[in-house]
């Protein structure tokens, strides 16, 4: 706890007053214009207050990071395989667009990769049943998921400008990985006006 506490202080004194969530992989999304003693419980942080900063933390999950053209809103968002399938990104987006936001654009952080998120064949058609291009295979053949290719299907269909990640969390031992390591620590995307 004493170096999340340490992370933490080091990226405020870096991106200033930083809003963080009590991410649960649903589909909840909270606008916030400031700091709170509290952690919204949510999958997603909206604001339109230029120096807050907001954070999501992943260790294999996609740290999405949206922002529009005219600098109107930011959005932090979590996005697993749960999230996916609740469309948290889309009900983030329809908030963004109701506070005027208009060219929005992405960026999906490091995560896991389709060759490396093995899952079993339920999941497998739940998910790609939903969205046939996230069906993936692993190097040996079985059953993955490639989350990433769907959530950036997701959003260029929504006409946003998508900047994926080349990176896997899995593959980079530079990143946390809780599918590689089990008990892991947390990296952040940071996102600010």
């Amino acid at each position: 706890m004493l170096a999340v506490r340490a992370n933490r202080a080091s990226l405020t004194s870096t991106f200033g007053p930083i809003v963080y969530m009590n991410q649960s992989h649903g589909d909840q999304v909270a606008v916030v214009d400031g700091i709170s003693v509290h952690e919204a419980n949510a999958d997603a942080l909206v604001t339109q207050e230029p120096d807050l900063a907001l954070a999501v933390l992943v260790a294999d999950c996609i740290p999405l990071l949206l922002w529009d053209d005219a600098h109107s809103c930011a959005a932090a968002v979590h996005v697993g395989r749960r999230g996916l399938i609740n469309g948290v990104a889309l009900r983030t987006m329809e908030i963004m667009r109701l506070m005027g936001a208009e060219d929005i654009h992405a960026l999906l952080g490091p995560s896991i990769c389709g060759r490396c998120y093995e899952v079993g064949q339920d999941i497998h058609a739940e998910v790609a049943g939903i969205y046939p291009v996230a069906d993936s295979r692993t190097p040996s053949g079985s059953l993955s998921l490639d989350l990433p290719r769907a959530l950036q299907d997701q959003l260029s269909g929504m006409g946003v400008l998508v900047t994926p990640s080349p990176i896997c969390t899995v593959e980079n031992p530079d990143f946390y990985s809780y599918r590689r390591d089990g008990v892991t620590g947390r990296q952040a995307g940071i996102i600010r006006l």
